[in-house]
């Protein structure tokens, strides 16, 4: 329950069942109504007559959402409270824009962000790479934008992190050993080395111990102190670690790095009102990083780039597929 109280505070959405979130006659209702549309692999509470692989905003005009509040998350992070202040200059933009009251909340998963917005709880959402097609799929998350360089340019890798001293030099050498992995949704952290690091002769859950961590951060943070003999990382968390001081560089050497993936999808709920929707991406696209606490967090960061979920998201779905990923709730645990 949102205190009433709460301005932007960094109150937790806390996890619940897929079945808790909307009521039952509801879900039911939703289902037969949308019996004999296309939907690709959308949940069955969506269509998607247009064929671009997002939810279409209902039909019966009565079924879109106007809140006065809409509330905000950003993606689980190690301590939600530094980010509640990093976002704090986008969020006031973005009050000014919608002339709504904005609410950022943190969450403590990928699954508690999914099934938030799912029930309607979460209205504006930055969901990590891999999570986003489940939010897509479950949720009925329309992804929009991401952060890139005012040329357009956009991405980060995935890369394998060792101690220095470790006494790993290359892929062959994590035979035998106990790499820490962060979630089985992330797509750095687990869905991209499981489908490309096979194809250099290592096999994840095979060749070397899968430990999930929870987080880029603990999985660096565990490099750092050789609680893990490797891990692998989105450049851009690990940059951001080494940018406040949390662990020295040189304590740490790359092992691998991957080509660019896309970063963060910036989404809203698929059933806002059109004209709320147009005030949302126009807050996005108007704002401003430099300056703010928000750009000095993303270093090279200088704008929120249009992008969508069909073309952008082609590569992790490639991956996720060659994963046999099916997204269902389940599979989000």
């Amino acid at each position: 329950m949102i205190h009433p109280s709460a301005r932007a505070g960094t109150f937790p959405l806390a996890p619940i069942a897929f079945s808790a979130l909307l009521p039952l006659a509801l879900l039911s209702g939703q289902a037969q109504a949308q019996e004999d549309c296309e939907r690709g692999a959308l949940a069955e509470i969506y269509c998607d007559e247009n064929g671009d692989m997002v939810a279409d905003r209902p039909a019966d005009q009565s079924e879109w959402a106007n809140p006065d509040t809409l509330i905000f998350a950003y993606t689980p992070v190690e301590d939600p409270a530094i980010y509640s202040d990093i976002w704090q200059p986008f969020i006031e933009h973005l009050e000014e824009v919608t002339d709504r009251d904005v609410r950022f909340f943190a969450v403590q998963s990928n699954s508690a962000q999914v099934e938030a917005m799912r029930s309607g709880r979460l209205h504006i959402a930055g969901f990590s790479t891999g999570p986003t097609p489940f939010a897509v799929n479950l949720a009925g998350a329309v992804p929009f934008a991401l952060m890139g360089a005012e040329d357009g340019r956009f991405g980060y890798t995935l890369q394998l992190y060792t101690h220095v001293d470790s006494g790993i030099d290359e892929m062959e050498d994590l035979k035998g050993k106990r790499v820490a992995h962060t979630s089985p949704t992330s797509n750095s952290g687990n869905q991209a080395p499981r489908a490309l690091f096979p194809e250099m002769g290592i096999v994840p859950g095979e060749d070397y111990e899968v430990v999930y961590s929870g987080s880029h951060d603990q999985s660096m943070l565990g490099v750092v102190a050789q609680d893990y003999d490797a891990a692998p990382v989105a450049s851009e968390v690990v940059e951001r670690m080494a940018a406040r001081g949390l662990y020295d560089p040189e304590d740490v050497k790359i092992l691998y790095e991957s080509d660019s993936f896309p970063t963060t999808s910036y989404n809203y709920a698929h059933n806002l009102h059109p004209d709320l929707v147009d005030k949302i991406e126009e807050a996005f696209f108007s704002f401003e990083f430099e300056g703010t606490e928000l750009g000095e967090e993303f270093e090279g960061v200088e704008k929120f780039i249009p992008i969508n979920y069909q073309d952008n998201w082609q590569v992790i779905r490639t991956i996720q597929s060659a994963n046999g990923v099916e997204y269902t709730p389940d599979n989000l645990q």
